[in-house]
């Protein structure tokens, strides 16, 4: 659509969020996603639907493409945009309400690939680091990652950003169960290889020739012990004594790295 037809169709101001100032909140089975990578990849999602975006001018011409004439957009000024997100949350110009995705099933995406690792998250609660996982996912070509519903940040657009665009790419499976999820893998001939500090062998050392799945657990309790339990061996990252951990964003991006090199 030419941009004069654009300003033609679409006038006004932003609408105000319905969780008050700078809660980012919508309505139950929708998200708000801001930012121009996670809104980008999410108008080119096909699986993803869409209810309305609100952009600055400049926000719509850093986008990769051109969107259909039919689209719901509404320009918007930046101090609108900012009391529809979160509180001083980098919306870019670009905020996007859209349907949260369909749930995944396990079986539909580790297919058993050696070359794509699964990665199961372990009461990680924290929604910057699963987003920062995501993109890990993503870079590292794992097939997905596994989480609880209970214990686990919903999608949000706060998980959006930090996964710059992973969110729309790499399937999020959410369980009941992580242990039946685990045992489910180990069926599927998936290695399990729990991360943990104070285990004697290395990831190095632990990683099979054939497919893996690579679970953590929260920073600070690590993996519970029934989760540890279903692993097939509990492994640790070769670091120093100059400190005690990594954050577990980082943990899974070497992790992950880790397992692309084998």
């Amino acid at each position: 659509m030419a941009k004069g037809e654009r300003k033609r169709a679409l006038r006004g101001r932003a609408g105000r969020m319905s969780g008050g100032r700078g809660s980012g909140g919508t309505t139950p089975g929708h998200v708000r996603l801001w930012g121009r990578h996670p809104v980008e990849a999410a108008l080119k999602n096909p699986d993803r639907r869409h209810r309305k975006l609100w952009a600055t001018r400049e926000g719509i011409a850093s986008l990769d493409g051109e969107l259909p004439s039919d689209f719901p957009l509404e320009y918007a000024e930046v101090a609108d945009l900012g009391r529809m997100v979160a509180r001083d949350a980098p919306h870019q110009g670009l905020v996007l309400e859209c349907e949260e995705l369909e749930n995944k099933f396990l079986d539909e995406v580790a297919s058993g690939d050696p070359a794509r690792p699964v990665v199961l998250l372990d009461q990680v609660t924290d929604p910057h680091n699963v987003g920062a996982i995501l993109r890990s996912a993503a870079a590292f070509g794992a097939a997905c990652i596994v989480t609880q519903d209970r214990h686990a940040p919903p999608e949000s657009g706060v998980v959006a950003k930090s996964a710059s665009g992973a969110l729309e790419t790499v399937p999020w499976v959410r369980v009941v169960n992580l242990a039946r999820a685990l045992d489910e893998l180990a069926e599927a001939g998936y290695w399990r290889i729990g991360m943990a500090g104070e285990a004697e062998a290395t990831l190095a050392q632990s990683m099979p020739a054939g497919a893996m799945a690579i679970v953590l657990g929260a920073e600070g309790e690590g993996l519970r012990h029934n989760i540890a339990a279903h692993c097939d061996c509990l492994a640790r990252l070769p670091i120093t004594s100059a400190i005690e951990s990594l954050n577990v964003s980082n943990a899974a991006a070497i992790a992950l790295y880790a397992a692309a090199t084998r």
